[in-house]
């Protein structure tokens, strides 16, 4: 499958950081325009940096907390203005939220959790499905977990709204099954990021997968060459069978 993205424009959420930082450099690396998402300015100017360093074009940086429900659907009239088009969305920001029994969630948490893993993503497919349908090859992929199906205790905001995740974004894709769009998930497993290291404090990083290693599974789905479609793709699986 070709990863030649020359000419085609990819936005990324939670791109100053983690797995978001290390797919928009790959995809920067690889041709496309990258619009960058992240709270932190400064997270976003080194990850410009380092698209200029590897010769690629220069992010449009856009600092916006994705709990801005209005600030989405400015992004998408300004992304419509200047090019017309989506070609690639990687909805991957997230919170954690807190690791507790389920009585013991505190509500303004849990909407915390609910404001930027679940109703974020669902404005992000509001604001950009014009412009994913006015693409040749519109390509959609989320970050799930697999605390989403295994059950963990203590996990029970965070589980949550990554099964609500998982839903929305399989209706979405059923929804434009017979157009030129694509929507799938990607669970990453244990990957060196903060956020892993805020749940498992004690665990040893080395010892996890690093962020890099995760992109071409990210890559291989918003790819235009990509079929697939509504999937789940736990990381670890996909490169076992490679």
């Amino acid at each position: 499958m070709t990863m030649d993205f020359d000419g085609r424009t990819a936005l990324v959420t939670g791109a100053s950081r983690g797995i978001g930082r290390a797919v928009a450099l790959a995809l920067g690396r690889a041709g496309a325009h990258v619009v960058a998402v992240a709270r932190g300015q400064g997270g976003l100017e080194e990850l410009d940096d380092e698209l200029r360093k590897a010769a690629a074009s220069p992010a449009t940086l856009v600092p916006l907390d994705l709990a801005d429900g209005p600030g989405i659907d400015r992004l998408g009239g300004a992304l419509y203005q200047r090019f017309g088009h989506l070609d690639i969305l990687i909805g991957n920001a997230a919170v954690l939220g807190p690791l507790t029994p389920v009585p013991h969630i505190d509500p303004e948490a849990w909407d915390g959790v609910v404001a930027v893993n679940i109703t974020a993503n669902l404005r992000l497919l509001r604001a950009f499905d014009p412009l994913l349908r006015a693409a040749p090859a519109g390509r959609a992929v989320f970050t799930t977990s697999a605390s989403s199906w295994l059950n963990k205790p203590f996990w029970g905001a965070y589980a949550a709204s990554k099964a609500a995740l998982e839903c929305l974004v399989k209706a979405y894709a059923a929804e434009v099954a017979r157009t030129n769009v694509r929507a799938n998930l990607v669970a990453p497993g244990g990957v060196a990021t903060a956020m892993r290291a805020r749940a498992f404090p004690g665990e040893d990083p080395a010892r996890l997968a690093k962020p890099e290693d995760v992109t071409p599974l990210f890559l291989e789905l918003a790819a235009e060459a990509c079929t697939a479609n509504g999937e789940i793709f736990n990381f670890p699986d996909w490169r076992a069978g490679r």
